[in-house]
């Protein structure tokens, strides 16, 4: 094999692991921590994995918009939490579970500023 393949290898491994993060962090947003994201929608939009499989960035939409740093702040605060739920639903998939860093994704703000500024 040549070290070509082996990149693409390590990015489908990645682009797997990434999937199914989102798709159970997603989950356990909408089922299990109520408590933490007091009746706001969080969405989750994007799990970018580092090559080594050991830091996931979690990018979030959350809805309203209002109050968007405080969910933020609490839901860093609760990440070892959330990443615990996240290792009892993948724990079998995963050897290690990546450490989980959350940030506010504004694509959806920016597209509307955008989108408000063509007008």
């Amino acid at each position: 094999m040549k070290p070509k393949d082996l990149d693409t290898m390590d990015s489908t491994r990645q682009k797997k692991i990434s999937r199914l993060i989102q798709k159970e962090l997603s989950e356990i947003f909408q089922r299990e921590v109520g408590d933490i994201i007091s009746s706001t929608m969080v969405s989750v939009t994007v799990v970018r994995v580092s090559a080594d499989l050991s830091v996931a960035k979690v990018y979030i939409s959350i809805f309203p918009t209002a109050g968007t740093e405080a969910i933020l702040a609490s839901i860093e605060e609760n990440s070892s939490r959330i990443r615990f739920m996240l290792g009892k639903r993948v724990g079998k998939q995963l050897r290690i579970i990546p450490e989980l860093k959350f940030f506010i994704d504004d694509s959806l703000d920016y597209a509307e500023k955008i989108d408000n500024l063509l007008k």
